[in-house]
């Protein structure tokens, strides 16, 4: 991959290029700022084609109230890896440095003596480490995967609402009727443990009464010799 895969990039607020840097001359620079004035006004990615080459742009509202948009021009060769990591690296380089604060207030091109050398730095390294970048891309890719995957796992478990909370209902049911059933349980133990009690007495008494018969015909009475 040669040193010119990227040939053109620039920090943008709104429609305001802060920050540019290329080593070449052409009309690349028009044909970027006027898809930047098109662009769709939300978080994305977006890759427009024209002859031979690719415009891409990465759209992010991070922590501030207005849009920053990076782009990088690219032949298009290159694919769309390398040029959409790249942009993920000087948004992250540049969030770091600026944020919010002064990029809310800079003028057009005003930050060009300051990021300029850094889109340049960017630029160069993706170039240079395009089996680098590859693998990285890789791996993102596959976490946004996860991401996705558990996401729509949780969306799922919200439309299932209504059924959570049936089954928290139907368990605080369970648990309220084995209570009860213990409670039961307790006082049925307590009645038959008292019929016991009573059925013994009464047995009990029974004998004793056989036994006080016996006696009684056996002595003739009270009167035992």
């Amino acid at each position: 991959m040669g040193q010119q895969t990227l040939i053109y990039s620039f920090v943008a607020r709104g429609t305001t290029v802060l920050a540019e840097y290329t080593e070449f001359t052409g009309n690349f620079t028009s044909i970027a700022s006027q898809c930047l004035q098109k662009l769709p006004a939300s978080n994305n990615k977006f890759t427009y084609n024209c002859d031979g080459h690719t415009f891409n742009y990465l759209v992010d509202e991070g922590y501030s109230r207005f849009l920053l948009t990076y782009c990088v021009v690219a032949v298009e060769s290159a694919g769309r890896q390398v040029p959409i990591a790249f942009l993920e690296r000087v948004k992250e380089d540049f969030n770091k440095r600026y944020g919010g604060g002064k990029a809310a207030t800079a003028g057009a091109n005003s930050l060009n003596r300051e990021f300029g050398p850094k889109l340049k730095e960017q630029m160069q390294y993706c170039v240079d480490h395009p089996e680098e970048i590859s693998k990285l891309s890789k791996v993102k890719a596959q976490v946004s995967e996860v991401k996705g995957v558990m996401m729509e796992n949780i969306e799922k478990v919200l439309d299932r609402g209504e059924k959570i909370e049936l089954l928290v209902d139907k368990t605080e049911n369970l648990r309220s009727q084995a209570q009860d059933f213990r409670q039961t349980g307790t006082k049925m133990r307590r009645k038959m443990w008292l019929q016991n009690m009573k059925i013994k007495l009464i047995v009990l008494a029974i004998i004793i009464a056989l036994i006080l018969i016996i006696v009684l015909s056996v002595c003739h009475g009270f009167k035992c010799t």
